[in-house]
């Protein structure tokens, strides 16, 4: 911790290993637990969501200084095999969360980070609804029970601070310089309306959008950042959080 209360957020997403790129970032990483207490990975971790892939992935993040919290995206369900990968990258001490939440100590802080994949639908005046087709239905219903089981596990965290973790993004703001007409794919307004039902979220983390923007903010005012890596461009950007919250 740089400063007492101050916690330092360390944050990149859409890595996409392979073995092609395996040792990119690892420089960089080495010397993390000097500029950051924490790690989170925003998801698209692999290329194609393979088992080798995600090994990949345990070998340029795991050992770190410092803990490393992860999410899966669209690309490491695309084989299937999102259980094996995600045991995979449990087996190198990276926690990966689902619709769920952990708590890890800085200091004498407490953050909580809850993370889901998320998905798509869409924004205010131009999102899906669970109306026509059974597909549509589907479609819809699957990013609404992600976001709402999201808001709970947010809401459990027992910490001083709180941190959103996300694939997809949760406000338009941060998808800008991407095509308009994908936006449903790319992003919810339900994981902000999850985000901003819960009091004391300082930061909102998430990645899946190569083209667009960082900075945000949702309806409630929490900020929120695209760390995906063509957006920042390097290995990680790092976050700090300094407003300490009172227990949940």
């Amino acid at each position: 911790m740089t400063s007492e209360g101050c916690v330092r957020v360390a944050a990149v997403g859409d890595v996409h290993l392979d073995a092609d790129v395996l040792g990119r970032y690892r420089p960089a990483l080495e010397h993390l637990g000097d500029k950051a207490d924490l790690l989170l990975l925003a998801g698209d971790l692999t290329r194609h969501g393979t088992t080798d892939e995600a090994q990949c992935v345990a070998r340029e993040f795991g050992g770190l200084a410092v803990p490393v919290i992860a999410i899966l995206g669209n690309h490491d369900y695309h084989c299937d095999q999102q259980d094996e990968v995600t045991k995979v990258l449990q087996d190198a001490d990276i926690t990966v969360l689902e619709c769920a939440g952990t708590v890890v100590r800085v200091g004498d802080v407490r953050v909580g980070v809850a993370g889901t994949k998320g998905f798509g639908g869409g924004f205010a005046g131009a999102c899906a609804s669970e109306f026509g087709e059974p597909e549509m239905k589907a479609f819809t219903r699957h990013g609404r029970e992600l976001a709402e089981r999201f808001g709970v596990a947010l809401a459990e965290l027992d910490c001083d601070m709180r941190i959103a973790l996300t694939h997809y993004s949760p406000v338009p703001e941060t998808l800008l310089g991407e095509p308009q007409e994908i936006y449903p794919f790319l992003g919810s307004y339900l994981l902000a309306q999850a985000i901003d039902t819960v009091p004391g979220v300082g930061l909102a983390v998430h990645g899946h959008a190569h083209a667009g923007s960082e900075r945000g903010t949702t309806p409630g005012g929490v900020p929120v950042r695209n760390v995906a890596h063509p957006v920042i461009k390097q290995a990680y950007n790092v976050y700090q959080l300094s407003s300490v919250l009172a227990p949940a």
